[in-house]
């Protein structure tokens, strides 16, 4: 059976980074999917879904749930590894349900955790526009981007909560501690 982790974190909380370094240091037990990359991959593909996608992301709006869905289903039934974190997923509380309900008729994947990255808001934007990587890297978008982020936030955390599935661990200190409390965490889950 597969073990789901979804790691959760405003934008600019480091969750990407953690998850991928995770991913690099166990390649042989644990894959890494961050949604955000699997939808500007197929945005930079050029396709007409990529453009559909385009028109939410560079607004700083989230995507139709069938899309991140589709996406998201897809890229866990072809993983190769056991072990696999998606970052970025659940944003809404509607993403969350679904989610729930398909990964109750999946007998191949369990939810093993959701890990929250919780950084400040003022952290969460220096980072944002410090990065500067792209359109959506504004002072604008970060601010759309964050209240999205948060409206949901308390619904999502007590759901996972109340299920016992919820860490949380600080995104305020250095990649290197994040990062080794995370993946400390997620082995004593494997």
């Amino acid at each position: 059976m597969k073990k789901l982790f979804l790691i959760i974190g405003a934008p600019g909380s480091g969750k990407t980074t953690d998850a991928q370094l995770i991913a690099e240091k166990n390649s042989d037990s644990i894959v890494h999917y961050s949604t955000g990359d699997l939808l500007r991959e197929e945005i930079a593909s050029g396709s007409e879904l990529g453009k559909e996608i385009d028109s939410f992301v560079s607004n700083g709006l989230l995507c139709p749930l069938n899309i991140v869905l589709d996406t998201f289903m897809k890229a866990l039934k072809n993983s190769d590894k056991d072990n696999i974190l998606i970052d970025g997923y659940p944003r809404s509380v509607e993403q969350m349900n679904s989610l729930d309900e398909i990964l109750k008729s999946e007998n191949s994947i369990n939810l093993t955790s959701v890990i929250e990255v919780v950084v400040s808001e003022e952290t969460a934007k220096d980072r944002v526009l410090g990065r500067a990587r792209g359109a959506d890297d504004n002072v604008e978008v970060f601010n759309n981007r964050m209240s999205v982020y948060t409206e949901p936030l308390e619904a999502i955390q007590n759901f996972y909560e109340d299920k016992g599935l919820l860490k949380k661990i600080s995104g305020e200190s250095t990649i290197e501690e994040i990062v080794e409390e995370m993946e400390a965490f997620i082995k004593s889950k494997i």
